[in-house]
């Protein structure tokens, strides 16, 4: 996959190390040409450095032929103009956008960017381990916290279908730990047995 990641920060810069690692043709546009030096002799990605909202400096970072664009400077006002030139006039397939400000990060998602916010990720995050207890576990997944809560099967629903079971608003019966195996529900409608542990799972927001 063709990568360009517009932002040499911690971020960027780690995430260009990883996904060239994997194999990924990485490319890296930041405006300060010093921050490349936090890559190692292993890297081998590509890397310009020139003001990123240049469409001649994009150009030769390669954004004709990305297959996506990751928007991850410090600014959101440069990350939100990235992302609008890689998807408007360059056509990029698949464009993510880093926005600290809550507020730009719904207004763009809603035009079709994809958006993370860490301010909204460290929030969810530091929520979920506030709640957080022995049998309830929390993952997080693109921008969203989503929590996985055990239980110990009660009495009512033994005998009955998954099917069957009421669930609050926002959670789904993920699975069933039935002698040490995991029955994921959704490929099933299995029914609950004495002696199992339901897995419930919901998204924090």
């Amino acid at each position: 996959m063709n990568i360009l990641i517009v932002g040499c920060g911690k971020v960027g810069s780690e995430l260009a190390a990883l996904l060239d690692s994997e194999g990924h043709d990485v490319s890296v546009v930041d405006k300060d040409e010093e921050k490349f030096n936090v890559f190692s002799d292993d890297f081998g990605g590509f890397t310009i450095s020139g003001v990123p909202i240049d469409q001649d400096v994009l150009k030769h970072a390669g954004i004709e032929n990305a297959d996506v664009v990751l928007a991850l400077t410090e600014e959101d006002n440069v990350n939100i103009m990235v992302a609008q030139l890689a998807k408007e006039f360059f056509k990029v397939p698949r464009v993510l956008i880093r926005i600290f400000d809550p507020s730009r990060g719904e207004i763009y998602s809603h035009f079709g960017f994809k958006t993370i916010c860490p301010t909204n990720i460290t929030i969810a995050a530091l929520k979920a381990a506030l709640f957080e207890s022995d049998t309830i576990r929390n993952l997080m997944l693109v921008s969203h916290m989503v929590t996985f809560n055990s239980m110990e099967t009660p009495k009512e629903y033994i005998g009955e279908r998954v099917s069957n079971i009421e669930l609050k608003e926002n959670e789904i019966l993920y699975a069933i730990e039935r002698d040490g195996r995991l029955i994921l529900v959704g490929l099933s409608n299995p029914e609950i047995q004495k002696g199992d542990k339901l897995i419930f799972s919901s998204v924090i927001d």
